[in-house]
């Protein structure tokens, strides 16, 4: 593999249409991918993908916004679902304070559920945090380990990079660093350490410009590969090379 995308929603209806040929694409141009459930439902057709293609791995998880959805029943489905072979963490998890679609104590009690979930599978976690950071740090410390995971979608400062890198965690990096107004965001991206970061597109959302307004898909890892070469002015072998090391140990890929 020359690249890694962490984080893509394969089993998306976006895809409906032409995910065979997508992903001979993946394998065409040597792009390993991670896809993320993120309900009960898309974490069973993840590990249903991941199953079928040798270069796809699965996640399973409920996202904050379902999190009004999740009893017991689903809890010990999930845990069924993440002893599966090609199950490499648990996640899209986490908090999402900006939409609400589910209420924040609810958030925080099934965000609690699958942090202890990954914790007794020994599982990296995948992070979903929106206007959230003090009650999504607060819940990972009283947790009682530091985490291994990253944190999705990255989008803050070089302060907020050093809150999550003290916690262990990797930092998750798309489409977002290729926006115009996302200056503090590339100013982060230069300063944190290459070996702390995680290339993704949450395809098929936040593509990259210069394709912004499309479909995104995992072919368009390149792109962020790129921009991140730019802003630290460095080959983008050299970023293709370490954060494809990085996926690796992030989420013991063999």
């Amino acid at each position: 593999m020359r690249l890694i995308d962490t984080h893509a929603h394969l089993d998306d209806r976006a895809f409906d249409k032409d995910r065979p040929a997508l992903i001979a694409r993946l394998h065409a141009d040597g792009v390993g991918a991670v896809t993320v459930g993120s309900s009960l439902d898309s974490s069973r057709e993840a590990v249903r993908l991941a199953e079928r293609h040798r270069l796809i791995w699965a996640t399973v998880g409920v996202h904050p916004h379902g999190a009004k959805y999740v009893t017991p029943k689903v809890l010990r489905e999930l845990e069924e679902l993440a002893k599966a072979p090609r199950v490499v963490a648990v996640g899209e998890i986490g908090l999402d304070y900006y939409r609400d679609l589910s209420p924040r104590d609810v958030q925080r009690s099934v965000f609690a559920d699958q942090l202890e979930l990954a914790k007794q599978l020994e599982l990296p976690i995948v992070l979903h945090n929106r206007q959230s950071t003090d009650d999504l740090v607060a819940i990972l410390r009283k947790v009682g380990r530091s985490h291994r995971g990253v944190v999705h979608s990255f989008l803050g400062d070089a302060a907020l990079a050093e809150t999550f890198l003290a916690l262990g965690l990797y930092l998750g990096v798309g489409g977002p660093l290729t926006y115009p107004a996302n200056e503090a965001l590339r100013d982060a991206v230069r300063t944190v350490p290459l070996e702390r970061l995680v290339l993704e597109t949450d395809s098929p959302y936040l593509t990259p410009v210069p394709h912004r307004g499309e479909r995104n898909e995992p072919a368009y890892i390149e792109l962020v590969a790129a921009e991140i070469a730019r802003l630290r002015g460095i080959p983008i072998d050299d970023v293709a090379r370490q954060t494809t090391v990085n996926a690796l140990a992030l989420f013991s890929l063999g």
